[in-house]
């Protein structure tokens, strides 16, 4: 999948027209890529890099546990939900706010907790690079513009396939409205879903929007028709002027669904790990004669059993030694 333009079934239609510089559709459970366009091309994510520090904060941090806000917090730049310095918040609130509302100081909480900003984005490259998302590199947790910061449709979409086999996830994404703290004398306040496709999508499971001046529009959102649940992934997008992002991607979603109701080839897979991954040190350290023995932990046809071909390495290792310090002694004689 490393075209330029359209990537198609045979004897597909043309997918519906958006300003999207490059999209994917793929199906949330096999990871069958439907249909795409330059899947790779390297953009700015925005705010859909919160998929990937929602995936960090699930693996690293407790939902009940309770954080006390922060001046910090509630400074970041960009979109915030109303974080308070005093005001008390539980994990799982700020996960939710962070989602449907695209919370920046949800995402500086969270980072907090995680060892500091340099930490999380470390967290995060190194989660990116782990499950395949080879085209990812993190800059800020919350999707703020920063040097090098890119993704691509491709592994946003294997991002969050990924984050939706939670069922945290999935909840917080699919949730319309929660109840925010307040602070400080404050009243709690209504945190509503900023998703519209959410609200007027038939079977819309949830998604996430973005926005940044360098990123421009970008957009996932998943949806369900009978048993298949499909993901619709958008970068680098345009309202060419007026038609906003969602309504450019239910044409989509709707291109989905027949591609995959009239049984289309799949062009693509979405991966789950990485690649290019390299064996084991302890494999390609190991004498070629042995390395069956220790990569099964069985016996080999002559009999050996894995700690027997261990010693043997190690006493051909031992007698090799000898023999070449007393070939040195001699010659030094």
């Amino acid at each position: 999948m490393a075209e330029c333009g359209p990537v198609l079934p045979p004897k597909a239609t043309a997918p519906p027209d958006n300003q999207f510089e490059s999209w994917v559709l793929a199906d949330l459970d096999t990871g069958q890529v439907l249909a795409a366009r330059d899947p790779h091309s390297r953009q700015r994510p925005a705010s859909l890099i919160k998929v990937l520090l929602s995936l960090v904060v699930m693996r690293d941090l407790k939902m009940d546990t309770v954080v006390t806000g922060t001046w910090d917090d509630a400074n970041q730049d960009g979109t915030r939900v109303g974080i308070g310095p005093g005001g008390q918040y539980s994990n799982d609130q700020l996960f939710h706010a962070l989602l449907m509302h695209s919370g920046n100081d949800c995402a500086f909480a969270f980072a907090t907790q995680l060892g500091g900003v340099a930490q999380t984005v470390a967290k995060m490259n190194a989660l990116a690079h782990s499950v395949g998302a080879l085209d990812t590199r993190t800059a800020t947790p919350a999707g703020l513009d920063g040097p090098g910061m890119v993704s691509s449709a491709y592994d946003l979409a294997v991002l969050f396939r990924l984050a939706m086999q939670d069922k945290r996830f999935a909840a917080a994404v699919s949730t319309e409205q929660i109840q925010f703290p307040g602070w400080g004398g404050k009243p709690g306040f209504q945190v509503n879903n900023d998703n519209p496709l959410l609200y007027n999508y038939d079977g819309d499971l949830g998604g996430k929007t973005g926005y940044t001046d360098d990123a421009l529009h970008t957009y996932i959102n998943a949806a369900q028709r009978g048993s298949t649940r499909l993901v619709f992934v958008g970068t680098r997008g345009t309202m060419s002027p007026v038609t906003q992002m969602y309504k450019q991607s239910a044409p989509m979603m709707d291109y989905g669904f027949n591609l995959k109701a009239s049984g289309a080839q799949p062009v693509g897979q979405l991966v789950d790990a990485d690649p290019t991954a390299s064996p084991s040190a302890t494999t390609t350290a190991v004498p070629p004669a042995a390395q069956h023995v220790l990569a099964s932990g069985q016996s080999s046809d002559s009999g050996f059993s894995l700690p027997t071909a261990l010693a043997v390495v190690a006493l051909i290792l031992v007698v090799g030694g000898v023999v070449y310090v007393g070939m040195r002694r001699r010659r030094a004689s």
